[in-house]
This record gives C-alpha cells, structure tokens and sequence, in this order.
C-alpha cells in the first residue's frame, strides 16, 4: 500500500506543479493544435501528464526498495525498462515532429528490454501451430516486441478524451492485481497496484476537465507497463491462461487491429494517420453531443455543453472495456472460455459500431 500512496501523492503533485505553472511552459508542452480530427478541447491544455505518472513510478520504486529490496529492484527494473517508451513519446509531446515509425520502434525496444532483464517472453498462447513458432527464440523474441509496442501504442490510439484512456488502465491494472492477489504473485500486485496509483493521482486533474493531458509519453507508459505485466504473470504463473492476458486487454488490442482494418482495408488509407473514425468519436459526436445539443447552459464548474460530452463520452468506454475485464478476471484459469468471451467482445464491438455508423444506436445505449 505504500507504493500506491506515495505513488498517488507523487502523480498528484506533480500534475498540480504542471497545471500550475503551465502559462511558463505551455508554449512547449501545450496542446495548441485544436483543429485535428481527434481535437475536442477548446483551449490550450498541457499535454505531458506522463511526466507525472513517469516520476511517481520511480519515487514508489524507491520506496518499494526500503521497505524490500527484491521487489523494490523489480519496480526500479520495469521502469528503467519503460524509459524509452516514455520519453520517446515525451519527445514528441515536446516537439511534434516525431513520427509513428519512429515512436513504434522506441516502444519495441522498450519492449525487448523488459523481455532481456525481466525475461518477460511470450511464449505460448495456446494456439495450435502458433506455439510451436513461439518456440522458436528469435520468433518468440519478435513477436514479444510486436506485442508491447501495439499495446503502448493501443493505449495511444484510445486516448481520445478526458480519463479514457487512464480509466481503461486503471480497470486493467485492477484485474491484474486481483489475478496476482490469488496466485500469490506479490511482486506483480505490487507493480500493478503502483501504477494505479501513479494514474489515479493524474486522472484527478484530467478528469472530468481536462486540465492536463497524459501525452503519448503517458500512453506509451501505461500500455508498456500493462503490457509487461500481462505477460509477466502468465510466464511467472502456470495455471494462469495467456488468453487472460489477452482478454483483460481486448478493448484496446480490438480498438487498433479494427482501425488498421477500416484505414487500409476498407478506406484505402494510411493506418497511421489519425481520423475521426474511432469508437469513442462515434460516441461523442454521435450520442452524446447530440444528446447534449440543445443545451447552451454551463454545469457547475463552467464547463460548456461540448466539454460536458467529452467527459460524459468516456464512460461508455469504460464499460465496453469491462465487458471483457470481468470474464477474464472470472475465467483466468480457463482458455476455452476466455476464448470464448474474446469472440464476443469482438463480435459485440462490430455490432455496436455498425449500428451506430447506420444511426441505428441500441436504446440502452442513448
């Protein structure tokens, strides 16, 4: 519990400095590009809230290392590890000049490193055909990186509006826990414990006003950190099923392999460039903002009747995320089933997708 305090402590007043004293830095760190596709805020806000999440993670490590120091250099080696990917998005949240390439090859390297230090290899899935690959250690190798890099780049793509993408990773890093809780798996709990704190102390300013942004360090930080300890827990734990792994992350992991179908394959486009295609901007331009369109009174805090859709579009998301979190949680120990429930998901995602793409919202959904 200290690791998640002093790392919430930590997270939450370092996103209060930035906030602060942002009229000193934001010509640097502001978000003043509000005319892309996936550009909802009206002013504009700093977006390196990562540089929080990033510094919190390193001082609860040290903590973690007084107290014990096997754990301790465990944290301290996920983070180091994690470096790469965070700062090379931090780079572009500085300059905006870095390129997807670029940034996907930082976080692969991120990803290779955790694998070398912290052996964190995958090395089954319980597909026929697939695990014999895997067993190949190059294969392995590659597909570990792949793997990492797409994830840290999934919680990028899903970062589209106010506590998205944080929330999404704080239900994941929950039901890591709760995994690692019952097979006595300390150190994984620990870390992931760590990291929720780390965002709950950022997700206070971003959420529901938006008054900081996590970035793509940020991003890049929690889908690295969420992806190394699912599969550290899989290769450190036998009775758990790859496929928990798996599941636990569907909505971001579906999210990207979607986005990369609909650009190239559908639209002929380039999957690296962002549009307003995504789930969660269906659901803001096409429930909540029409929800909201005859209201031209601000709420209680000042917030303008768009600002108000943008907060009230991300639960939504953190609900399709749960419809996958909690049967992996329940079903961790069985593939056939978590399986089972990774066909849903994907089979429900398109479903709710087409119909509001037809404008043929379900009612519960409105």
């Amino acid at each position: 519990m200290y690791a998640l305090i002093s790392a919430f402590l930590c997270s939450l007043v370092a996103s209060l400095f930035i906030i602060r004293y942002q009229s000193v830095h934001q010509h640097i760190t502001g978000d003043l590009d509000l005319s892309g596709p996936q550009k909802f805020h009206l002013s504009s806000v700093p977006r390196i809230g990562g540089l929080s999440i990033y510094l919190a993670l390193w001082i609860a490590s040290f903590v973690r290392y007084i107290q014990d120091a096997n754990s301790g250099l465990l944290l301290m080696a996920i983070t180091a590890c994690g470096s790469f990917a965070f700062l090379i998005g931090f780079a572009e949240d500085l300059s905006k000049r870095v390129g997807v390439l670029t940034r996907l090859i930082g976080t692969a390297i991120s990803g290779g490193l955790a694998g070398y230090f912290l052996n964190a290899w995958i090395s089954h899935i319980s597909l026929w055909g697939i695990d014999s690959l895997l067993a190949i250690p190059a294969i392995s190798i590659l597909f570990t990186c792949i793997a990492i890099a797409g994830l840290s780049n999934a919680y990028n793509i899903i970062d589209g509006f106010n506590g998205l993408a944080s929330m999404v990773g704080i239900i994941t890093l929950l039901a890591i826990a709760s995994v690692a809780f019952r097979v006595g798996d300390i150190a994984i709990l620990i870390a992931a414990l760590m990291m929720v704190g780390a965002i709950g102390g950022f997700f206070i300013w971003n959420y529901p006003r938006g008054l900081i942004f996590l970035g793509d360090g940020g991003a890049y930080l929690i889908g690295f950190w969420i992806g190394v300890l699912s599969i550290l827990i899989v290769a450190r734990n036998g009775q758990v099923s790859p496929w928990f792994a798996l599941l636990v992350n569907a909505y971001p992991i579906f999210e990207t392999l979607f986005s990369i179908w609909r650009r190239k394959v559908h639209q002929g486009k380039n999957p690296g460039m962002p549009d307003g295609a995504h789930f969660h901007t269906l659901i803001y331009r096409r429930i909540m903002r029409w929800a909201l369109a005859n209201s031209s009174v601000s709420d209680s805090f000042g917030n303008t009747p768009n600002e108000n859709a943008n907060a009230k579009t991300s639960p939504y998301l953190w609900v399709l995320s749960s419809f996958a979190v909690l049967p992996a949680v329940l079903f961790w120990q069985y593939t056939y089933a978590l399986q089972g429930f990774a066909l849903l998901f994907c089979v429900t995602y398109v479903w709710i997708y087409r119909s509001i793409v037809k404008f043929q919202t379900p009612n519960w959904l409105k």
